[in-house]
This record gives structure tokens, C-alpha cells and sequence, in this order.
């Protein structure tokens, strides 16, 4: 795919078009604080200690939004204790918590892992735990096409569910590495990719005409173009130049948002993957600033 969104030198100065909701932080809160009011206690089971030793390995679940039971896994190293740092994993669109064993690395140098699940994903190109709709005893993981779901009102949106399954202790972060990032100035990528994810919202809109005023509504407020200015962590980003179902613009319209400190990786000829070269770059970030 050649170089297809704005040169690098209008990349670095683009800023989103989308206003933002003014009421975006007070309705945040109040997800949050709802999540909270429901939860329950967390549970961890150990899993497979004879095969993952001297790294403990636990199969665990917590409470997210709405109360529902989110499953993950997380991965200590020997030796560990309360100062031991903790990167918590997110897996992108289609995927989910995988198995133990795709996420050794970072016990393996001294880091704990948790590895959120994705409710409702994890069917297309690593294994998910999660169901979306939880009140539905067959809710399990699946192959599923989310953008949409839900898409008429925030309250009731898909990833709106999901950011509060992710964000119910962001006082707690330090550093924030974000590859290749999606549902960064979403108004501006699903009229740009010519790939899915973002294509489902614009088949969506072009026969329910209807509903492009609520959708587009619902979309500001997962936006990470917009969240990106609350951000306290320090951060690095990495972006492709030739990326079509992130276009580059949209990661730089979140990229240059963040007030915080921050760096980017850009890879003039990758499309939607990260070099294995930028795994280092993390983790001399990681040893940097997550002390």
C-alpha cells in the first residue's frame, strides 16, 4: 500500500475536527462510579503450575462495567512483591486474552502482567473468555463485528462497555504504550480506511441515514482523540505510514492531543503491525519509566 493520508510534516501539526461532548468528563465519572457501585471481588485461581513455574500463572476475573464478570490472566514473575511493576495488556480488535504463553516476556524480565480480555471478541485471530451481553447465559467469545452495536445512544454502546472494562483505576498508570491505536479522530477514519474495522460504521450509516446524527454523536465520546488530553502518563506511540485500518492521521490526531510526555515510533513502510525492532524500544521505555 503506498503513503496514502497526509505527508509527515502535516502529520505532526494535525489536530481533530471533532468538538468535543461538554459534558465528556461528568458522563465519564458517572460510568465509572456506576461500574464501581457494582462490583464484586476479584477471583484468581491458579492455572498450570507445572508447566509455567517459576512464573505464577492466574486465571482471573474481575468486575467491569455494568458488574459483568471480565476475565484475564495474569503473569508474576519469581520473587515478586508489592514493588514489582505490573504492565496491564490490552489486545486489539477481533482478539482476546490468548493463552499464558503468548505473554511470557515481560515475567520473564521482571515484569507482572495482566491480561485483559476483550467481552465479546476473541474469535478471529487469538482466543477470548469474555462474553459482551452477560445477562445471556450462551454470552461467550466470538467472531464478532462490534462497531456498530449499539451505536444509536453512548449509553448503550459496545465500547463504551469496553473503555470502562479498562479504566477504572487511571490514577494507577505511569507510562501508556498504544501500537498503532484505534478509535483515534474515528469521524475522520471511517471516511478515510478502506479497511474494516472502520468500514462497518460507513456500510452501517449508508443505509440507516437515519441515524448518522446519533452515531456520530455516540462516537465522540470514545474517541481517543478527545480522551487523549486527559492522559497523565508518559507515553509512546507507534504509527505506519502505509496503515490502512488505522490511517496515520487519525493516530497523530490522538498523538498530538497528549500534553504528557510523550514520543512516537513511525515506520514509514508498515502497514497495521509493529516491527519486532519497536519491542525493544519498549522495553527501554519500560525500564526508563516504570521503575
Amino acid at each position: 500500500m503506498p503513503w496514502f493520508d497526509l505527508p509527515l510534516n502535516q502529520l505532526r501539526e494535525h489536530r481533530t475536527d471533532t468538538a468535543e461532548p461538554p459534558d465528556l468528563d461528568l458522563w465519564w465519572r458517572r460510568r465509572l462510579e456506576q461500574a464501581r457501585s457494582m462490583a464484586r471481588l476479584p477471583v484468581l485461581t491458579r492455572y498450570e503450575a507445572e508447566i509455567y513455574a517459576p512464573v505464577e500463572v492466574f486465571d482471573t476475573e474481575f468486575s467491569g462495567a455494568g458488574g459483568d464478570r471480565i476475565r484475564a490472566w495474569y503473569l508474576r514473575p519469581p520473587d515478586a512483591d508489592g514493588h514489582t511493576p505490573v504492565v496491564v495488556k490490552f489486545i486489539g480488535y477481533g482478539g482476546g486474552r490468548g493463552m499464558p504463553a503468548e505473554h511470557a516476556l515481560l515475567p520473564a524480565l521482571g515484569y507482572a502482567v495482566f491480561v485483559m480480555d476483550t467481552r465479546g471478541q476473541g474469535g478471529r485471530w487469538t482466543t477470548g473468555a469474555t462474553g459482551d451481553r452477560q445477562g445471556d447465559p450462551a454470552a461467550g467469545p466470538e467472531n464478532a463485528r462490534v462497531m456498530t452495536r449499539g451505536i444509536a445512544q453512548p449509553e448503550g454502546y459496545y465500547y463504551t462497555r469496553l473503555f470502562t472494562d479498562a479504566a477504572l483505576v487511571p490514577q494507577a498508570v505511569a507510562v501508556c504504550h498504544a501500537d498503532v491505536p484505534f478509535l483515534c479522530d474515528i469521524q475522520r477514519g471511517i471516511t478515510l480506511a478502506p479497511e474494516a474495522p472502520y468500514t462497518e460504521v460507513a456500510e452501517f450509516l449508508a443505509n440507516h441515514v437515519d441515524l448518522i446524527p446519533a452515531a456520530l454523536h455516540t462516537l465522540r465520546y470514545v474517541d481517543c482523540a478527545l480522551l487523549a488530553r486527559r492522559i497523565t502518563a508518559r507515553c509512546l506511540l507507534s504509527v505506519g505510514l502505509m496503515d490502512t485500518i488505522c490511517p496515520p492521521s487519525t493516530v497523530f490526531a490522538a498523538y498530538n492531543e497528549i500534553t504528557a510526555g510523550k514520543d512516537i515510533a513511525v515506520h514509514p513502510f508498515t502497514g497495521h503491525e509493529v516491527p519486532t525492532a519497536h519491542v525493544e524500544r519498549q522495553l527501554r521505555h519500560l525500564r526508563d519509566f516504570l521503575r
